[in-house]
């Protein structure tokens, strides 16, 4: 450990390659730092003051973590690991955990993510929130929010990524209901709170179990025990897999718990960008990639891994086509790409899932930076069909968005977005027959998407001017979008295909910890074939938006249609199921059981207090001759029991 001295002395000292454990604490110290300084004294600062602590911080961290993967890049491709172990936490007869943590070519993947696109968004949203109420419990809150990711990525044991796990589950209920006076934003924020817990529950069982079975909560260790004592197959390795499924379909809004993710853009727009690119929905996709050996221990839990992820990015895709909402678009769409995450997890594509990730990240946080610039520049403008002409008035946010709506469609050779998902396509139909079914469904969500995504477009920048924008967004919202644009445009050429010069600098990086594709039958067509028919899939996509929604306005004159529409744009009927299932049947029973023992004895118990409280406020009634009775009645009361006592 390097001495504080030497630090005084030299401040750069602790980026050598010997500090990175010190450096590694660091990166994740200085956004619970931020916090903590907001949180006590935010209120008092000046903006500039918590502007500065709140982006500053969360940068400092990211040029550290840049510095850090770097360095660590040789050791990552050797299988190297960094462990720091901070304090000594639990330690009781029979358990005990640290605070331990422990960076790896995985971790440090959502390391970089997390704080680099956390910073940009930090930088963005300076100027976002200039002007609004809570600016300094808005840094805070996000702060908090990337240290608590932070933790649950760097974590060694489960015990404490689980702390990180429901610390990103709080701060998502803290940041979706920011504007807390607004009683839907209220609303929206508890049913993510809630909904996310129903999949906790199910982890903290898994964890439970795990324990059980092995004594320990440290990672490494359960997974290399998992994979001595459990046989491929196993009932145990099974129900634990599927119980880990629970939480992360639950944090990462798949089927059947994606319900919460669409009203959670009642928050800030960072907020849906920190949400949504850097932080809560990935960490589902963490969880299961973390846990690979014990979901390859169990073929039927990941198997259903890939079948809700090609469900979900199916059912999300068909309801971002019939959403008004800008923001609402890139809800479902978050849900749909989160779907080919888990769509490739489940076929064994381990690295080209946490690739998609990252191109993901940057990608969907600069269509929520745009898409929040355009609603605060129209006045608080949410419906794409009271926008229109954007293109000429704001030249500039056009270019941007227009990048992340073809990194998001996967546009051919030019985009990020189409080296990760054309990667999970051919993972997807190589993986075997079954995975031919599941490829028909990305090629499928492939069309859809490019539509809804140039659909937003169309609507939104193209056409007569419907509502005029207020002025030009400010630097410190352009800068972090063009950044995230040139990510967009170019992140995809660490990683080719095979066919296409093979740079495999993703892959090679992780290949240590995610084990290589299981490759089954290969067949025809050929990857080139698998390819050029992704590309024409995206491309035609584009092509149907701009004939239904630039050369004409596609309008729904049939009933049927109509109805189907608002069926899709519902979010095919989930919200109203589990409002019959479960809502409507809980406030039933509490209102049936509101008169039972408990409510009686909390009530009487109230009842009792208020009338002491009525019966000694009726002795302060400031009448001299009632003080003085009293008081002889008590000197009265103590000489008699002085006297005979």
């Amino acid at each position: 450990m390097i001495k504080p001295e030497r630090i005084m002395q030299d401040p750069l000292c602790i980026m050598s390659f010997d500090n990175m454990e010190l450096m590694l604490t660091i990166i994740i110290a200085m956004p619970f730092a931020g916090f903590l300084i907001l949180a006590l004294a935010g209120r008092r600062m000046p903006r500039r003051l918590v502007a500065f602590i709140g982006a500053g911080f969360v940068s400092f961290s990211a040029v550290l973590a840049i510095i850090t993967a770097i360095q660590f890049l040789p050791e990552a491709r050797q299988g190297g690991s960094l462990s720091v172990t901070l304090w000594h936490w639990l330690n009781i007869p029979g358990f005990y955990a640290d605070i331990g943590l422990k960076a790896d070519s995985l971790s440090l993947v959502f390391v970089f993510v997390i704080t680099f696109v956390g910073a940009l968004i930090h930088i963005y949203s300076v100027e976002f929130m200039e002007g609004e109420e809570g600016f300094s419990r808005f840094f805070a809150y996000m702060n908090l929010f990337v240290g608590s990711m932070l933790m649950l990525v760097l974590a060694d044991n489960l015990l404490l990524l689980y702390l990180g796990w429901e610390g990103v589950g709080l701060c998502s209920y803290l940041l979706i209901g920011f504007w807390y006076k607004d009683p839907a934003n209220g609303y929206a924020a508890r049913k993510a709170f809630i909904v996310t817990r129903v999949g906790d529950t199910a982890m903290i069982i898994g964890l439970f179990l795990l324990y059980i079975h092995f004594g320990t909560l440290n990672i490494e260790s359960l997974m290399h025990q998992a994979s001595l004592k459990w046989a491929g197959g196993s009932s145990l390795a099974l129900i634990t897999a599927f119980l880990l499924l629970g939480g992360a379909v639950g944090k990462s809004a798949q089927l059947p718990l994606q319900t919460w993710l669409p009203d959670a853009m009642a928050g800030p727009s960072p907020v849906s960008a920190l949400i949504h690119a850097a932080t809560m929905v990935t960490a589902g996709v963490y969880l299961i990639a973390r846990h690979h050996v014990l979901f390859s221990l169990a073929p039927a839990a990941q198997a259903t891994v890939a079948v809700i992820g090609a469900l979900t990015l199916l059912i999300a895709g068909f309801s971002a086509l019939t959403q008004h909402d800008l923001k609402r678009v890139l809800a479902y769409s978050t849900i749909s790409q989160i779907g080919y995450m888990f769509l490739a997890l489940g076929v064994g594509a381990w690295s080209a899932a946490i690739f998609h990730f990252m191109i993901h990240a940057f990608f969907k946080a600069l269509l929520f930076l745009a898409a929040g610039s355009v609603i605060l520049l129209l006045h608080e403008e949410h419906d794409m069909f009271r926008m229109g002409g954007l293109r000429k008035r704001m030249p500039a946010l056009f270019i941007v968005f227009l990048t992340g709506a073809a990194s998001l469609s996967a546009l051919p050779l030019v985009t990020a977005g189409f080296y990760s998902k054309d990667q999970i396509l051919w993972l997807a139909w190589s993986s075997g027959t079954s995975g031919h079914w599941l490829w028909l469904a990305g090629i499928t969500g492939a069309l859809i998407t490019s539509l809804y995504s140039f659909r937003m477009v169309f609507i939104t920048f193209f056409g007569e001017v419907r509502t005029e924008p207020s002025r030009q967004p400010g630097k410190l919202m352009m800068v972090p979008m063009t950044v995230l644009a040139l990510l967009s445009f170019a992140g995809g050429f660490i990683e080719l295909p095979e066919n296409m010069g093979h740079l495999q600098l993703f892959s090679d990086a992780t290949r240590h910890v995610l084990p290589p594709a299981v490759a089954g039958d290969h067949g025809a067509p050929s990857e080139t074939l698998l390819q050029l028919v992704s590309a024409l899939v995206s491309l035609g996509g584009v092509f149907l938006a701009y004939l239904l929604y630039a050369r004409s306005s596609l309008a729904i004159s049939s009933p049927w249609l109509k109805r189907v529409q608002d069926f899709l744009h519902r979010g095919w009927g989930f919200d109203w199921l589990y409002d019959r299932l479960f809502v409507r049947p809980a406030v039933w029973l509490s209102e049936v059981n509101r008169n039972d023992v408990a409510d009686l004895w909390n009530r009487s118990l109230a009842a009792g207090i208020v009338r002491m409280n009525n019966g000694l406020s009726r002795l302060q009634n400031g009448r001299l001759r009632w003080y003085l009775m009293a008081l002889v009645a008590g000197a009265v009361l103590v000489l008699t029991f002085a006297i005979y006592r």
